[in-house]
C-alpha cells in the first residue's frame, strides 16, 4: 500500500512504558484470546455431530449474530456503568451457555435446541478488546501513540486467531471435539475476572461525571462515519467466516483436518504482521485514504481464493489476504478516535466489533450451503462478494469518514448547553 514516511512515530517501546499499561495488557490478552476459538469450536463439533457444514455454519452463525446484536449494548452499558460492571455477570452467563451448547452437541439434541444455546452464547460473549482499547483512550489522550496503540490492537487481536484457531483445531481433532469449546469457556471465565479485577485503569463510568454536569450520552450509531465504518467492517468479517469454513472443507477434502488451524494460522500471521509494520510508520497519507487503498487491495486478494486447488497456494493466497486486513482494521479504529467524543468510544468499537462477527456469521453460514450445495471451494466466493460490496459503499460514502471541524457537529450534548446541529 502506497504511504509516505518522513518521520519516526513513537513506537511500540514507547507505547508499553506507559503508566500502568501492563496491567490491563497481560490479563486483557488472556481474556481475549477464547473469542479466537469460539465459532471454529462450533463448527468444528457441530460437524463432528451432525456431519453437515451446513449445521455447523448455522448454529456458528447464531453465535455471531446474537454476539453483534448485544455487544453494542454491552459496550453502552460499559460506557455508562463501568467495564466491571459489565465483564463479572457477561463471563459467568457466557461460560454456562458455551458449556451448556457443548452437552447439547455431544448429546445430539435437535438443531433447533443448538440454535437456542447458541442465543446467550454469543449474547454474552465479552467485549474484552473494544475494552482494552478504550483504556488505551483513557492513558493516551491526545498522544501522537494513539495510532500506534491501535496498531498493538491489531497486532494483539491477530495474534489471538493465530493462536486460537490452532489451539482449538488441535484440541478439537487430537483430544476430543468438545475440547475446544470446553477450554473457550475456562478460558473466558479466568480471564474476564482478571481483567474486571484491574478497576484502576477503566475509564471513568459517564454516570460518574464530576461536579452537577450532566452527560448526554448520544449512540455512536448516530455518526455517519461510524455506520460506514460498520459496512465496511462487515466486509472483513465475510473474510473471517469464509475463510473458517471453507479452509476447514477443503483439509478434510484432501484428508488433512489437522491443516485447517495451519492455512488459518497462515492466514493471520499475515493480519498480524502487516499490523506491526503498520504500526511502525508515520503515514502522511490520510486515513481516509489508507482505508480506501486498503480495502481494494483486500478485494482483489479475495478474488482469487476460490481458484486455488492445492494447500501450498491456498496458504499463499491467505497469507496475501491477511497482509491486507490489518490496514483496514487498524485505520477504522484510528477513524473512531476522530470522529466519537470519549464517552462512546467503547460503544462505537463494541459496533465495530460486533460488525465483524455479523460478517463472519453470515459469511459462516453462506460459506458452509455453498460448500454443501456445490463444488468444493465455492464457500471462498463469500470473502470476494462481502468485500467487494463493503468496498462499493465505502467509495460512495468516503465524505462521511471526515471528522468534522471544531464547532461544527458533535454526537453528544451537555446538560444545560445550547443544543449543537447534527448534519
Amino acid at each position: 500500500m502506497a504511504s509516505t514516511v518522513t518521520e519516526s512515530r513513537p513506537g511500540y517501546g514507547q507505547l508499553l512504558r506507559t503508566p500502568r499499561a501492563w496491567t490491563f495488557l497481560l490479563p486483557g490478552f488472556a481474556a481475549r484470546q477464547p473469542f479466537a476459538m469460539l465459532t471454529i469450536s462450533i463448527v468444528l463439533l457441530v460437524q463432528h455431530t451432525t456431519g453437515s457444514y451446513g449445521a455447523a455454519g448455522a448454529v456458528s452463525a447464531v453465535t455471531g449474530v446474537s454476539m453483534a446484536l448485544f455487544a453494542p449494548f454491552s459496550g453502552k452499558l460499559a460506557d455508562r456503568f463501568g467495564q466491571r460492571a459489565v465483564l463479572v455477570p457477561g463471563v459467568l452467563v457466557h461460560s454456562a451457555s458455551v458449556i451448556t451448547l457443548t452437552v447439547l452437541a455431544l448429546s445430539d439434541a435437535p438443531l433447533w435446541a443448538l440454535f437456542v444455546a447458541a442465543v446467550p452464547a454469543g449474547a454474552s460473549t465479552p467485549q474484552i478488546g473494544p475494552m482494552v482499547r478504550a483504556r488505551w483512550g483513557v492513558r493516551l489522550q491526545g498522544s501522537p501513540l494513539a495510532t500506534t496503540a491501535a496498531a498493538f490492537e491489531s497486532v494483539t487481536d491477530e495474534l489471538t486467531f493465530v493462536l486460537g484457531p490452532l489451539v482449538a483445531t488441535a484440541l478439537c481433532t487430537g483430544v476430543d471435539p468438545s475440547a475446544g469449546l470446553l477450554t473457550e469457556a475456562g478460558l473466558t471465565l479466568i480471564g474476564g475476572l482478571l481483567f474486571a479485577a484491574q478497576k484502576g485503569t477503566q475509564p471513568k463510568p459517564s454516570s460518574q461525571t464530576e461536579g452537577h454536569a450532566r452527560v448526554e450520552h448520544v449512540s455512536a450509531l448516530r455518526i455517519p462515519g461510524i455506520r460506514v465504518l460498520i459496512v465496511t467492517f462487515l466486509g472483513i468479517g465475510a473474510v473471517f467466516g469464509g475463510m473458517q469454513v471453507s479452509l476447514a472443507a477443503f483439509t478434510e477434502s484432501i484428508g488433512e483436518p489437522g491443516l485447517n488451524g495451519v492455512l488459518y494460522g497462515t492466514f493471520a500471521a499475515g493480519n498480524m504482521l502487516s499490523g506491526v509494520v503498520c504500526g511502525a510508520i508515520a503515514w502522511k497519507v490520510s486515513p481516509q485514504r489508507r482505508l480506501l487503498v486498503a480495502y481494494a487491495a483486500l478485494t482483489l486478494m479475495a478474488s482469487g481464493l476460490w481458484a486455488a486447488h492445492s494447500a501450498l497456494l491456498l496458504a499463499g493466497l491467505g497469507l496475501l489476504v491477511g497482509v491486507c486486513i490489518a490496514p483496514a482494521l487498524i485505520t477504522g479504529y484510528t477513524l473512531v478516535d476522530k470522529l466519537v467524543p470519549p464517552t462512546g468510544r467503547t460503544e462505537a468499537f463494541t459496533w465495530l466489533t460486533g460488525a465483524v462477527a455479523l460478517g463472519q456469521a453470515a459469511a459462516v453460514t453462506v460459506a458452509g450451503q455453498l460448500e454443501d450445495r456445490l463444488w468444493g471451494g465455492a464457500g471462498f466466493l463469500v470473502p470476494l462478494g462481502g468485500t467487494a460490496l463493503a468496498l462499493a459503499v465505502l467509495v460512495t460514502l468516503r465524505s462521511r469518514l471526515v471528522p468534522k471541524t471544531p464547532g461544527r457537529t458533535v454526537a453528544r450534548g451537555v446538560g444545560h448547553r445550547q443544543p449543537v446541529t447534527v448534519d
